[in-house]
């Protein structure tokens, strides 16, 4: 069982977050061209070792958080809460 280390409620059985892609920065739509945006939305890394994640913890405390995660190991080792100091959520960006 993999267990994920939410900032607020502790560790919690992964089942349930929501990955909510790589760690980084968006880039601005408005400034962005089509070839770099496309490469933000489908051009995802795969990278055996250290990344950068974001996740959301839907069935806890609703906050979105980034951490370091070893992609083989499931090590983590860092933690970073700023990325819910922005106000997201769940459906941000749905046009229902």
């Amino acid at each position: 069982m993999i267990q994920l280390p939410c900032p607020w409620c502790g560790p919690r059985n992964v089942s349930e977050f929501r990955y909510a892609g790589e760690g980084g920065a968006r880039p601005d739509p408005d400034t962005t061209t089509p070839q770099e945006w496309r490469r933000y939305l489908y051009m995802h890394r795969n990278p055996l070792g250290w990344t950068k994640e974001n996740w959301y913890h839907g069935s806890g405390c609703r906050k979105y958080f980034a951490l370091e995660r070893h992609t083989e190991t499931h090590e983590i080792r860092a933690r970073d809460t700023s990325i819910d100091e922005a106000p997201l959520t769940e459906n941000a960006g749905d046009t229902r």
